[in-house]
């Protein structure tokens, strides 16, 4: 007859447990963070090689609307504080009405740059197919081929959020999330949150500012 082996928690505590998943949740937000990076340095570095150019077309994009955007985030992640906050302290109502809340205003970001997405078009700032560029330099068109792949992935990225705030925001009015015990799921995805709207804060300055 096989030997039975006996059968092992993973984790030795509740304590252990929260900590492997802070570790995993830092690991992959720093390879967000490299990604992001990555793309703000070429631009940074862009914008020290040719000034003139690049200060040329930043000066073209929608500044004013995307302080707007930047505010609407920013709030946002007040939001997310104050829902993770009241999920330790085991207020599901709370925690779930901040979440909500929260992804409202990512909702709102989302509509926002689609509307100015759609400005650029008319104005031939994107660098897309069917689009009569107004830019002439292959560093003004590189500069914004960036612009798009960083507001595109940011905007992505906070889709993501929205839907994992919206998740979790009906988990915890339903109970199926135990508060406080399990407040350590919502400590993750506000970190996530957090991240991207981190990500947007470096971005503004990047493209919008680069003048």
């Amino acid at each position: 007859m096989p030997e039975t082996l006996p059968v092992t928690e993973p984790y030795r505590d509740a304590r252990q447990q929260h900590e492997a998943a802070m570790m995993g949740m830092y690991i992959f937000l720093g390879s967000e963070i490299m990604l992001f990076g990555g793309i703000f340095s070429v631009a940074a570095a862009l914008r020290l090689a040719h000034a003139a150019e690049v200060v040329q077309a930043s000066h073209a994009l929608l500044f004013g609307i995307g302080g707007i955007n930047t505010a609407v985030l920013l709030t946002s992640s007040l939001f997310v504080a104050l829902g993770v906050e009241a999920g330790r302290g085991g207020k599901a109502n709370a925690a779930a009405g901040w979440l909500t809340a929260a992804g409202v205003l990512g909702l709102c970001f989302l509509a926002i740059k689609a509307y100015e997405y759609h400005l650029e078009f008319t104005e031939g700032l994107l660098p897309v197919p069917g689009v009569e560029s107004r830019y002439v330099t292959g560093v003004q068109h590189l500069f914004m081929d960036l612009y798009l792949i960083a507001t595109a992935l940011h905007a992505l990225h906070l889709t993501i959020g929205v839907v994992l705030l919206a998740t979790l925001a009906v988990q915890t009015m339903r109970g199926a999330i135990s508060l406080p015990q399990r407040a350590i799921v919502l400590i993750t995805a506000g970190l996530y949150w957090h991240l991207v709207d981190v990500v947007w804060v470096f971005l503004y300055p990047v493209f919008y500012l680069a003048r």
